[in-house]
Order: C-alpha cells, then sequence, then structure tokens
C-alpha cells in the first residue's frame, strides 16, 4: 500500500488561481462544489498506509478521474490525456492552479480500481444518488434487466481450441520446455482449409480440419500435464481441458479463455440473438428518472429472481423502501418482494375501481421510460461494452455508469436552469429596450 502526500501546493499572491478564473456557471464547476470529498478520503484511507512506499495520488483526483471517464464516456488514457488539457477537469479534481502534465499513468487507474473494490464504487454511486436530492427518495420506480457485454470476440470452437495451443506454446516458453511438435506448418495448413466453410464442396473439409485443430490442442495440454509439475498452471490446464471435453449443448460452457464467467444470455432482440457477457438489474424512479440501483447478476437467471438483490441494494443505498414496482412480463410470479408490491402487466380484474386502473395505467405508461434510459448508459456511460477485467469488473462497470448518468442529470438540470435565467434576462433587456422614452434618446 501507499501512503497519502500532504498537499503543498501552494498559490503566487500575483496568479489567480483556478477558482477565479474559471466560470463558477460551468456545471462541473458547480458539481465540484456539491461532491462530499471527505467522505472518500475517510472511507478509502483505510486501503494506505503510513510511510510505506512512495507517496500515493491524492484519493480526490483518482475518484474524479473515475467519475470524469464514465461521464465522458472516456478510456483511461484518454481521460489522463484530456485532464491535463481541461482546466475543469483540474478544478474537479482539487487542483488550485492549471498543471500542463498529466496526472498519473493511465495504469494507476487500474489500480486505484481493484484498491477500493465494488464497496468503493457503491460509495461513489451512494453519493450521486445523494447529490439527486428527493428525486432518490420516491415511493414508485421501475426495474429492468439488460446485458453488459463483456470485451470478448463472437466465440466459436474452433477459435478457443486455437487460442489454446497458442497459449499452451506460450507456457512451454515461459517454463523452458521444449516440445514434441509445436504444429507450425500444420495449422497453417488447416487455417487454409477452414476458410470458406459455406460453400458447398468445402464444408467437409472445413470439419475435418477443425477435428484436427481440437486433436491439436488436445495433444499440447496433455504434454504439458505430463512435463509440468502438478501445482505449475494447473488453473490454465484444468481450464483447457474444460474447454476441450465441452460438447455444444452443454449448460454453463466456456465463451473466453480469458474471461470464463461470462454467460451466453438471449434477450429476445432481433438484431442480436445473443449477447455474451453478465446480466445486470436496473432500478429508476418513475418521476425524476434517478437511478436508484444498478447491480450485476452472475448467471442466466429468470429475471424475477434478480429482484430480491437489486430492491437489496436500493434500500441499502437510499435508506428507504419502496411502496410500488412497475415491470415488465418478464418478472410475472412475483408479488411482493421486501416489503414492496410488484406490478407486472395483466388484465385487470373486475374488483378493481377505475381510479386504480387509471393509476397502475399510468404507472406501466412510465415504466416505458427506463428503456431509453438503459440505451443512454449502453451508449453514453461504458455500459454497453464492459473492458474490465473479471466479476469484480462486472460489479465495478454497473455502478459507475449509474452513477456517471446521476451526475449527468443533474448538470443538465444546471445547465438548462441557467440557459433559462439567461434568456428570461434577454427577453427583459428587449422589453426594456423597446419604450418609446428610450428609441427617442437612441435616435438622437
Amino acid at each position: 500500500m501507499l501512503k497519502q502526500p500532504k498537499n503543498t501546493t501552494q498559490l503566487s499572491f500575483l496568479q489567480p488561481g483556478l477558482k477565479e478564473q474559471l466560470s463558477n456557471k460551468h456545471p462541473l464547476y458547480i458539481l465540484a462544489e456539491y461532491v462530499n470529498w471527505q467522505l472518500f478520503e475517510d472511507s478509502f484511507k483505510k486501503h494506505y498506509k503510513e510511510n510505506f512506499g512512495r507517496p500515493a495520488k491524492p484519493i480526490r483526483l483518482m475518484v474524479a478521474l473515475l467519475m470524469l471517464k464514465h461521464i465522458r464516456n472516456l478510456s483511461d488514457e484518454s481521460v489522463v490525456e484530456q485532464w491535463a488539457e481541461n482546466a475543469y477537469y483540474q478544478y474537479f479534481s482539487g487542483e488550485r492552479v492549471f498543471a500542463a502534465k498529466a496526472p498519473c499513468e493511465a495504469s494507476e487507474l487500474v489500480h486505484f480500481r481493484n484498491r477500493i473494490g465494488a464497496e468503493g464504487v457503491e460509495l461513489i454511486f451512494r453519493e450521486s444518488i445523494r447529490i439527486n436530492g428527493k428525486g432518490g427518495k420516491e415511493d414508485k420506480a421501475s426495474i429492468d434487466t439488460t446485458v453488459q457485454e463483456k470485451n470478448i470476440t463472437y466465440p466459436t470452437d474452433s477459435k478457443l481450441h486455437r487460442k489454446i495451443i497458442k497459449k499452451c506454446i506460450g507456457i512451454a516458453d515461459k517454463a523452458g520446455l521444449v516440445l514434441r511438435q509445436r504444429y507450425t506448418r500444420t495449422l497453417k495448413k488447416l487455417s487454409v482449409e477452414q476458410r470458406f466453410r459455406n460453400h458447398p464442396k468445402n464444408g467437409a473439409k472445413a470439419r475435418k480440419a477443425d477435428k484436427k485443430v481440437k486433436t491439436i490442442a488436445g495433444r499440447l495440454v496433455r504434454e504439458l500435464q505430463r512435463e509440468l509439475p502438478a501445482e505449475n498452471y494447473k488453473t490454465d490446464l484444468e481450464l483447457f481441458e474444460r474447454v476441450l471435453l465441452q460438447k455444444r449443448q452443454d449448460k454453463n460452457k466456456v465463451y473466453s479463455l480469458h474471461e470464463p464467467d461470462v454467460v451466453c444470455i438471449s434477450k429476445g432482440k432481433e438484431h442480436k440473438k445473443y449477447e455474451f457477457g453478465s446480466k445486470v438489474s436496473i432500478t429508476v424512479t418513475q418521476n425524476s428518472g434517478v437511478i436508484i440501483g444498478a447491480i450485476n447478476i452472475q448467471g442466466n437467471d429468470y429475471d424475477g429472481h434478480t429482484l430480491d438483490a437489486a430492491l437489496e441494494q436500493q434500500q441499502r443505498l437510499t435508506g428507504h423502501t419502496l411502496k410500488e414496482v412497475f415491470v415488465d412480463r418478464g418478472y410475472r410470479g412475483r408479488k411482493e418482494v421486501l416489503g414492496t408490491t410488484i406490478h407486472t402487466p395483466k388484465t385487470f380484474s373486475s374488483k378493481l375501481t377505475n381510479y386504480r386502473k387509471t393509476k397502475l395505467k399510468a404507472g406501466f405508461t412510465k415504466r416505458a421510460a427506463i428503456e431509453p434510459k438503459i440505451g443512454h448508459l449502453k451508449t453514453d456511460h461504458r455500459l454497453s461494452r464492459n473492458f474490465y477485467k473479471g466479476i469484480k469488473g462486472d460489479n465495478i462497470n454497473v455502478m459507475l455508469a449509474a452513477a456517471a448518468m446521476n451526475f449527468k442529470r443533474m448538470m443538465n438540470i444546471w445547465k438548462d436552469h441557467l440557459w433559462a435565467l439567461f434568456l428570461s434576462f434577454v427577453q427583459l433587456v428587449k422589453t426594456f429596450m423597446k419604450q418609446p422614452k428610450y428609441d427617442t434618446i437612441f435616435v438622437q
């Protein structure tokens, strides 16, 4: 662990700081004043040790970079690069004067995410809900599930077998083991035969080449198991063996060697039959549209089984129990979860009053608003493709995306409010200028 440095930045009495130079009406400037940065300082200081190693970067800087990354939909490299060019980014991160250099290496964001973990990111998410005020304390909400796809290629058996061969050769080189055969020329010939498999004359040849590639992968795995000590590379070799033994119709298949926890999910989309990643549950208040719950779900459970985890997280973050939740027909079968009534679309009972029917119809109409919310999470805040590694990365990515959207909601409100004030001021000036007594003055 690293220790926290002391803030030794001093301002020259001749040079104004960023606080005086920047516009206090900019949304990032306002957001910097609203966020409770001391909360993160107090919560994350347990991850550092005094007088041990090189002084760490300030906690506020690292937290701000994570926020900016998902608010602006940037990569680790891009947000570090743009930070050195953007004065508002620097003021948001706690800088007092402009610094014309990168704040840290991009890889330090990876280490910081791993250090604070999903619990630390959940704290950022909770702060984003607090900033939205009463919008996060409503009694009615909508819940829906979607898929955050993992950063893997579309999986095929032949592709996985070739990767196993490549990794086995890499393990042998690293261990200094001389293989009986590396199959370099054989694999090159087989790759030619695997091409154009959809042609009527090439189908049998391609299938035969696929079988040969799988056989070569099995030979290399067994050779490594014989020649290397049992404890060395045991996890990797067991994963390779599992891939070679799995069949087409098996459940819990491995779709990626570097992301073995990826599951195949079908959401019934016309343009994308299967998605490879993890299921996430999103909870949004119906009137204000604040995201009060965003949780990653392991496996491919029926949507109704995700309600317990989703509502438990929502109650933990907000300290408030929802009265009613509106969901789609994928949740049918659940009536009440953790004290919250679950409404699923169905034919109304004749015992319901017209007033109650109207209220339920309005709730189901507002439930549809969660669909564009999920769309913006994917396109604007990095939920469409998850580049973070492992199950921990799945949990972190969905909460950072939801927190960024909550922060962006308040930034848009402040922006629109200031614009409305400006338009009203312009209209007032126009009205004042149209008065006749001032027209004669200007003519002279």
